[in-house]
């Protein structure tokens, strides 16, 4: 028998999978991609914006990131949805 350590891929895959199939830490992982965008939008609202305001390709790259962001969080959040009503459905 082999000792093979499974790549990080293997790895990222299965943490991903228990995270997307257990709703507590699904809402905790979910929880903490809000506060991040909150956190994220204020720092460029109020703590970065002369820096921003000073070059339009960092503006843009910025609020870019930030509208990725803002997809990934809504994407989650769709999955969650969907996966609630997928789960009270084979309850019944």
């Amino acid at each position: 028998m082999t000792d093979k350590r499974p790549s990080d891929w293997q790895s990222s895959k299965g943490l991903a999978k228990s995270i997307l199939h257990d709703r507590p830490a699904r809402r905790r992982a979910m929880g903490r991609s809000v506060a991040l965008l909150l956190a994220v939008f204020a720092i460029g609202l109020w703590g970065i914006d002369g820096w921003l305001k000073a070059d339009p390709l960092r503006f843009v790259i910025w609020w870019g990131a930030c509208g990725l962001l803002t997809l990934f969080v809504l994407l989650f959040a769709l999955y969650d949805v969907l996966r609630v009503i997928r789960e009270e459905r084979e309850r019944l």
